[in-house]
């Protein structure tokens, strides 16, 4: 007997409506029965199970292809120009920290691989920012910057020691695991040493006392973190964070440590009788021979020297390290303002005179790597406000506008004789 108009079928089946094998109208047009209900629902859960094992294969390979040392190395060779035994340093310590993470531990052994923070010494403008950023963007994953200039102990005026871990929280949009596996860079950890190589009868509340702060930060230790920083609201629920995991590199440019090195190795810094050119390499090369116990002579107390066991110097920039930044690295300053032009339909030249005498510029003036970017700035500026205007489609910067440009900047007080 066919079904009257008030009698549902299923439209999956045909199934019609009965006690037996019910059918649900699931909207008009589209009528299940109960078969065809737990059908769908196994179907679905069958692939919900695929979908997780797929992920937890892509998590399990993903967790297994840390880059090499090697691999690291020649990612920052793409982004830094020498510092080859800081990268080294920096390729071996990294890869070993993130395969500590990644170890499962298995059978009766019971060897714990502790942390391996690191500390990078050398002049300003050498790339010790640099390196930390390039190596958590080859890693992907959450990094801040902090700088320890700002830090006090809890209490006083100024930025808590736990507004670092606040920060890489912001980093990773309060993603805890992920923050628990970041890397943290301390800036200007120089600044926080005590002010003498005693300790104080008087607090130092910037200096030692932040250092005997960041000690549980950098051994590892839960710690419990205001989501908005600081303690001006004790409403605020607290987050717990677990550093055990997370890379803290620390970076400093430690002015005047080679006095230290000095008097330690029993080198005569300066005098008379020596040959100049001599002393002024000697004198450079002085920060390749840091060690823990000129750090302590410096201000920094033992307990935070033995939680920071990788220790590191870069070297000063000379002429060839400069020129070779202003154009060899992927995001080189001379190949950043050729893109810039080129948006208007400029091509850029660099005469070699030119970067030659903004090489010797960046070293005269003792800006390191950092102070291309202000020469350069300065040069181009004038360009930069002409050219989009200009019909001609070319500019060439050479030696003579070099000039011209730093002497209308004032970047000389008094025009040099020849």
């Amino acid at each position: 007997m066919a079904p009257n108009k008030q009698t549902l079928v299923c439209s999956m089946c045909g199934n019609v409506d009965c006690a037996s094998t019910p059918v649900v109208k699931v909207f008009d047009g589209l009528n299940l029965c109960t078969d065809c209900i737990g059908f769908i629902d196994e179907a679905r859960d069958t692939q919900l199970k695929m979908r997780n094992a797929s992920k937890k294969s892509g998590a399990s390979k993903k967790k297994n292809s840390i880059p090499k040392p090697k691999e690291i190395h020649e990612f920052l060779n793409q982004y830094i120009i020498g510092q080859e035994e800081a990268k080294k340093y920096l390729s071996v310590a990294v890869y070993n920290h993130y395969k500590r993470i990644n170890e499962e531990k298995g059978g009766d052994d019971d060897v714990d691989i502790e942390k391996s923070n690191i500390i990078l010494v050398g002049p300003t403008g050498t790339g010790k920012t640099l390196l930390a950023k390039t190596i958590a963007r080859l890693l992907d994953v959450p990094f801040t910057i902090v700088d320890a200039t700002v830090l006090t102990e809890a209490g006083y005026v100024g930025e808590d020691i736990e507004s670092l871990l606040t920060r890489l929280l912001q980093a990773c949009d309060y993603d805890v695991e992920r923050a628990q596996k970041g890397i943290v860079f301390i800036d200007e950890i120089d600044k926080i040493a005590r002010k003498s190589d005693n300790p104080s009868i008087t607090r130092d509340v910037s200096g030692e006392g932040v250092q005997q702060g960041l000690l549980k930060l950098l051994e590892g230790s839960t710690v419990l973190v205001p989501p908005n920083g600081g303690r001006k609201h004790p409403e605020q629920k607290l987050i717990p964070v677990d550093t055990k995991d997370i890379l803290f590199i620390c970076g400093g440019a430690f002015d005047g440590i080679e006095r230290k090195i000095a008097s330690r190795l029993n080198t005569q810094v300066v005098g008379f009788g020596h040959d100049g050119k001599e002393m002024k390499k000697q004198r450079e090369n002085l920060m390749k021979y840091v060690m823990p116990q000129d750090l302590k002579s410096f201000g920094l107390i033992p307990e935070i020297i033995g939680r920071l066991p990788v220790l590191t110097s870069l070297e000063p920039l000379d002429k060839e390290a400069l020129l070779r930044i202003l154009t060899e690295p992927k995001n080189a300053i001379t190949r950043q303002y050729k893109k810039l032009f080129a948006l208007d339909g400029v091509k850029l030249e660099f005469d070699e005179s030119a970067l030659n005498l903004i090489a010797d510029k960046a070293i005269e003036y003792k800006l390191g790597a950092r102070g291309l970017r202000s020469i350069v700035e300065t040069i181009m500026v004038d360009a930069m406000y002409e050219m989009p205007s200009n019909p001609d489609k070319k500019f060439v910067v050479d030696a003579d506008y070099v000039k011209r440009q730093l002497e209308k900047a004032h970047f000389e007080k008094t025009k040099i004789e020849e």
